[in-house]
C-alpha cells in the first residue's frame, strides 16, 4: 500500500483580506514531490484557506491512488487537532470544511501530525504564489510554480489574519432544467423566450467576476472542482471596501407544479418539493459543502423553501432563519394555471400585467413593483445584518431576479429576460459604498 505526505496551509492577508492555500503531495518512501495544488480562493478567513488546503491535498491524494493512507502535516494547529478528533469544532465556516476533508479517504487512513511553521515551507510558497496571481486577476498554475524550487518566503509578505465574506455560492441564472418553471420564471419566458438579454452586467464588474476564478479553470480539471471555482471568487471592488455582505441566491428545488410550468407564488397551494426536487436540492447541498464559505442560511416561509434549506443546512451544520419578506409574489387567481390558461381566462389583466410592473395579477395578486419594494426593505435588512459575511438565501424566481435586477440597476422589463432553473444559484455581492457585483453560473443540477 502506497504512503502519501500532505503538507498544506492557507493564508490571509488582511482580516478579512485575500486568501489562498496551498498543498504538496509527495512519495513517503522516496521524498518525490508528486503533486502541487493552490487556489486564489478570493475574502476567507485564515482558518478557511487552511482548510481549503488540506481538502485539495487530500483530495489530490486521492486522485493518485485512492487506496493509500496519508499522513497530513500543517502548521495549524487548530486544523490538526480538530481532524485529529481532540478539539471540538463549534465554528459553522469549519464544519463543513472539516466533514469534507474527513470523507475523502475511510477513517483510520488519515493521520494528522502538527509540525512548525518553518518547516512548511514548500505548502505556505504555493498559497502565497496563489494570492499573488490573484492580485494580478490570474489564477495560480503549476506549471508557475517555484515553491519546490524555492521553498523559503524569500520576503513574500506572510498570510496571515483572517476574515470572510467571498462571493461564493454561485449562480445560476440559468436556462436549464426546470427553465420557466413555477412563477414569474415562465411568465414572459413563454411569450418572449425568456434567456435572451440576461443579466450579465455587474455594477462593479461584470457578471464573470472579473475572470478570476471563471468557470473553465480546475486544480483537478473535473466539473465539480470547476463549479465550485467559480462560486465563489469575488468580483472586483476597490481594496480598502473591506468584505461584502454576500447574498447566495438559491432557488428552491422543483415541485410538483414547476415541470408543468404553472404559477406557483405565495397564494397558492404551498407545494413541497418533488423527488427530482429533493434530489436537486442534495446536490447544490453538495456543491456549497465543498466551498465550505456559507456562514448563515435565510429562507422564504413557504414549503419549498424551507424544505430545500433544510437539506442545505443539515449538509452544512447550520440552522435556517425564515424571513417573510424573501416569499414569492403572490399571483391571485393565477396561481397553479399555466401561462396559456391564463391568456386565455384572463387575456386583458395578462397583457396590462406584462406591460406594466404596476400591474396586479387578477384577483388581487402582488404587482412586481409591490414585490421590488418588498425586497429591497428585505435585503437593506439583511445587508445591515450580515455585513461582510457570506449568507444563503433560499427563495424564489421572482425575488432573485428582483435582487438580480436591482443589483444591476436594470428596468423592470428586465425581470421577463432572466431565466432561473430549479435549485439554481446566483451571487450577489454589496459593497461599503453602495454598489453591487452579479456572479451567475449555469445550472446545477448535474453537480455532486
Amino acid at each position: 500500500m502506497r504512503e502519501f505526505i500532505v503538507e498544506a496551509d492557507g493564508g490571509s492577508r488582511g482580516n478579512p483580506g485575500p486568501a489562498g492555500y496551498g498543498a504538496v503531495v509527495s512519495d513517503a518512501a522516496t521524498g518525490e514531490t508528486l503533486r502541487e495544488a493552490a487556489e486564489y480562493i478570493g475574502v476567507a478567513t485564515n482558518n478557511v484557506a487552511e482548510y481549503r488546503g488540506l481538502l485539495a491535498g487530500l483530495r489530490a491524494a486521492h486522485e493518485l491512488d485512492p487506496a493509500a493512507t496519508v499522513h497530513v502535516r500543517m502548521d495549524s494547529k487548530l486544523v490538526i487537532e480538530q481532524m485529529s478528533g481532540r478539539w471540538k469544532i463549534k465554528h459553522p465556516d469549519m464544519k463543513p470544511l472539516a466533514a469534507e476533508s474527513a470523507r475523502v479517504f475511510p477513517p483510520g487512513r488519515v493521520t494528522y501530525e502538527w509540525m512548525p511553521r518553518e518547516q512548511n515551507k514548500h505548502a505556505d510558497r504555493l498559497a502565497n504564489e496563489a494570492m499573488d496571481a490573484g492580485a494580478r486577476g490570474e489564477q495560480w498554475s503549476e506549471s508557475t510554480s517555484t515553491a519546490e524550487l524555492d521553498a523559503a518566503p524569500s520576503g513574500t509578505p506572510e498570510a496571515t489574519g483572517s476574515g470572510y465574506g467571498d462571493a461564493t455560492g454561485s449562480a445560476h441564472g440559468d436556462a436549464t432544467g426546470s427553465g420557466h418553471g413555477d412563477a414569474t420564471g415562465s411568465a414572459r419566458g413563454d411569450a418572449t423566450g425568456s434567456g435572451r438579454g440576461d443579466a450579465t452586467g455587474s455594477a462593479h464588474g461584470d457578471a464573470t467576476g472579473s475572470g478570476r476564478g471563471d468557470a473553465t479553470g480546475s486544480a483537478h480539471g473535473d466539473a465539480d472542482t470547476r463549479a465550485a471555482k467559480a462560486v465563489a471568487t469575488p468580483g472586483w471592488a476597490p481594496a480598502d471596501m473591506g468584505a461584502p455582505a454576500t447574498f447566495v441566491l438559491l432557488r428552491h428545488g422543483e415541485t410538483p407544479l414547476t415541470p408543468q410550468k404553472r404559477f406557483s407564488g405565495s397564494g397558492g397551494t404551498d407545494p413541497s418539493l418533488s423527488d427530482a426536487g429533493r434530489d436537486q436540492a442534495e446536490r447544490a447541498a453538495a456543491m456549497l459543502a465543498r466551498r465550505g464559505t456559507i456562514q448563515a442560511i435565510v429562507s422564504s416561509p413557504l414549503a419549498r423553501t424551507r424544505e430545500t434549506a433544510g437539506i442545505v443546512a443539515d449538509r452544512l451544520g447550520l440552522e435556517v432563519r425564515v424571513d417573510d419578506g424573501l416569499r414569492e409574489t403572490d399571483f391571485g387567481a393565477w396561481e397553479g394555471l399555466t401561462f396559456a390558461e391564463v391568456r386565455e381566462r384572463h387575456p386583458g389583466d395578462l397583457n396590462a400585467w406584462l406591460a406594466s410592473p404596476d400591474a396586479e395579477p387578477t384577483g388581487g395578486g402582488e404587482s412586481f413593483a409591490a414585490t421590488g419594494t418588498r425586497l429591497a426593505a428585505t435585503r437593506d435588512k439583511l445587508v445591515a445584518a450580515y455585513a461582510g459575511r457570506t449568507v444563503l438565501l433560499v427563495t424564489h424566481v421572482t425575488p432573485i431576479k428582483t435582487l438580480v435586477r436591482l443589483a444591476l440597476g436594470a428596468p423592470p422589463e428586465s425581470l421577463f429576460r432572466m431565466e432561473l432553473s430549479a435549485a439554481s444559484l446566483s451571487v450577489v455581492a454589496y459593497y461599503a459604498d453602495g454598489n453591487a457585483s452579479v456572479r451567475l453560473l449555469n445550472d446545477t443540477s448535474h453537480l455532486r
